[in-house]
């Protein structure tokens, strides 16, 4: 078998349809609006905006609270949304149905709503939660349209002004997104696939991914596959479909061994689509295929499964393709939307993509060929003994930027506040099989009498949905992550799936809620990528009370742990603005962005879950992101200064 997996550019000179002219426009963040939900189609989750500073950030106080309250069961509850600000409007969505709602950013006053009743298909849907975020298209000319993925999957294009939905666009204004999806036999595309994402949206090309169930116990081999489809923005009329498993006579289907492409689903793009608006290049982030821990169903590399893939946005042709992980049995698929970034590296001006993945390394690629900017070298890792798995012999692995979190697990990373905690730590980990990264999943009754593998991060990261923040002015990237476990323990499919494995349980805690890990649980770590190097590392809050308690012993004994939560970035030409994220408190820290220190804390009214954003209406600039209260309904928070 050719091996396709690594690096395999479909042409290194893109198309004169796709020339850029000199002095290409760099991904340099957000200014007074944020029409994308990364702030710009790079996903930069930056803003050139400096009203709140370092001098006062500390003064920020509550402007308005928006409550979903009213917008169904569960409305908002852990909402991860982030709103769009668009001449003079915020946009958002609320509750588990997704409505859609437009907000006055002065004083958070609902101006319109809009929902779709999907009847028996929401009740099914796989991503049944308030989304992230929306798309934005606009002619030029006053026909602008806000753009939602529904829990039951279906693409709605609203008039950005009444909320009311296109007639042109779909049937209606809201066009099926089950049609013309490819399907497998026996499998139904209601129930088994859906988005939680927002769509990208690229010229006149809309471009929107899928997302599916988890994937640790799936009933069935087979699975919908998680194709990529484009749409004309203006009609909703399908442009084209990209087949992340790729079927006979297209590239990449001789890595899906024994026919295990015609069955075999997921490899879906669920997480948040980046583009480059000069050279109209989409930039996929794909998960792993069916299922998470167990491959031997779908023996090869499996492209474009967990790969990083650039297509041209108008016709869906695939350009190149990066794949992180080959064969991926650890469920480290790809989960954060890549960072599009212009810097100097040993003084040549580079224009780049930055991967960022849970297993704790950033992928930096040149984003027009693909090549890496630094070397990544191809090693041994690990081999199982799991009957029917298929093992790739080596993986990629980045020189640079060295890994943002601990890799693999051993000793010594095991808690040691005391000698006590330090054996009871290690009596828990003897249960399972541990070692380097890519140590694979085993039996949860395996022959050496282990009950599975402990990974180090967890198969969620490490990194996640949360993403990063780049300051595009001055090259850095900051990576917020979890040091937590993941027991990979498998068990046989029995009468719950056809499959011959699926995931088991094991766990393991010194306390409740408290690791067997040592600290810190939760970090923010920064990395210039004009050099590849590491800047600073903070952990993402201070330690909680309980960890001492339940523990019972003296809280000096315990260094700074930080929370077991991804942090919530948006980074401003100021400051680093960091909520501590869903498992986390009510705090929002503003921090130095050249050396991590904490500049001020504000108290929120809740925990932050959606990641915060900024835009300047009528002279202030504001600061709007998700909360969940631990009593009531998720808020849309907004902060300015007096």
């Amino acid at each position: 078998m050719a091996r396709l997996s690594t690096f395999w550019p479909a042409t290194l000179l893109l198309s004169a349809a796709l020339a850029l002219p000199a002095g290409a426009t760099a991904q340099r963040g957000a200014g007074n609006e944020w029409r994308v939900y990364g702030g710009d189609p790079g996903h930069t989750h930056f803003s050139t905006l400096d009203q709140i500073n370092a001098s006062n950030a500390s003064a920020l106080e509550v402007a308005w609270r928006w409550s979903a309250r009213n917008f169904g069961t569960n409305p908002l509850a852990q909402s991860q949304t982030t709103p769009l600000y668009i001449d003079g409007t915020l946009y958002a969505t609320a509750g588990i149905r997704r409505s859609v709602v437009a907000i006055d950013p002065s004083t958070g006053e609902t101006l319109w709503m809009w929902r779709m009743d999907e009847g028996d298909r929401i009740e099914d849907a796989p991503r049944l939660n308030p989304g992230r975020g929306l798309g934005y298209w606009s002619d030029g000319r006053g026909d602008d349209r806000i753009l939602v993925v529904t829990p039951g999957y279906h693409l709605a294009a609203l008039d950005a002004e009444t909320g009311l939905p296109v007639p042109g666009f779909g049937e209606n204004g809201v066009l099926d997104l089950n049609l013309n999806h490819r399907t497998r036999p026996g499998v139904s595309l209601v129930g088994t696939i859906g988005a939680s994402s927002p769509p990208a949206v690229i010229g006149d090309v809309i471009v929107v991914g899928a997302a599916l169930h988890v994937g640790m116990r799936p009933p069935s081999m087979t699975n919908t596959p998680g194709d990529v489809r484009g749409f004309d923005a203006r009609t909703g009329r399908l442009l084209w479909t990209f087949h992340t498993i790729p079927e006979p006579g297209e590239f990449g289907n001789d890595t899906w061994l024994e026919d295990s492409w015609s069955y075999t689903g997921n490899a879906a793009v669920w997480a948040q689509i980046s583009w480059d608006a000069d050279r109209g290049i989409v930039y996929l982030p794909g998960e792993a295929a069916t299922g998470d821990y167990y491959g031997g169903h779908r023996p090869g590399d499996n492209l474009f499964s967990t790969s990083l893939m650039a297509l041209n946005a108008r016709t869906g042709e695939r350009l190149w393709h990066y794949q992180t992980i080959r064969h991926d049995i650890w469920d480290w698929d790809l989960p954060t939307a890549p960072i599009l970034a212009n810097v100097t590296v040993d003084g040549r001006p580079r224009e780049i993509v930055a991967q960022i993945t849970k297993q704790g390394f950033v992928f930096v690629l040149d984003r027009v060929t693909g090549q890496p900017i630094w070397p990544i070298e191809d090693r041994p890792v690990p081999r199982g003994d799991v009957p029917g798995e298929w093992y790739s012999p080596t993986q990629p692995f980045p020189t640079k930027p060295a890994p943002f979190e601990r890799q693999g697990f051993s000793e010594a990373d095991l808690a040691n506040y005391t000698p006590e905690i330090f054996e009871r730590a290690k009596e828990i980990a003897s249960a399972y099989r541990w070692g380097p990264l890519y140590t694979p999943p085993s039996l949860a009754n395996a022959s050496d009498g282990t009950r599975g593998t402990i990974t180090l991060p967890a198969s969620t990261g490490g990194a996640n949905w949360e993403g990063g923040a780049f300051d595009a002015e001055n090259g850095i990237l900051f990576v917020p992550s979890v040091s937590a476990l993941s027991f990979l323990a498998l068990v046989e499919g029995g009468e719950q799936s056809d499959m011959r494995y699926i995931a088991g349980g094991g766990r393991g805690q010194l306390a409740p809620g408290v690791s067997i890990v040592r600290p810190p649980w939760g970090r923010i770590t920064a990395i210039n990528l004009n050099t590849g190097d590491h800047m600073w590392m903070v952990p993402n809050g201070d330690t909680p009370s309980y960890v001492a308690e339940r523990l019972q012993i003296d809280p000096s004994l315990i260094p700074t742990t930080g929370v077991q939560s991804r942090a919530s970035l948006l980074a401003t030409r100021s400051v680093l603005f960091a909520g501590e994220g869903m498992n986390g408190g009510p705090n929002l820290w503003i921090l130095n962005k050249q050396t991590g220190e904490r500049i001020a804390r504000l108290d929120l009214p809740g925990t932050t879950v959606g990641k915060p954003m900024t835009f300047m209406h009528e002279g202030k600039q504001y600061v709007v992101m998700s909360v969940s209260p631990q009593q009531g309904p998720a808020e849309l928070v907004a902060l300015t200064l007096p």
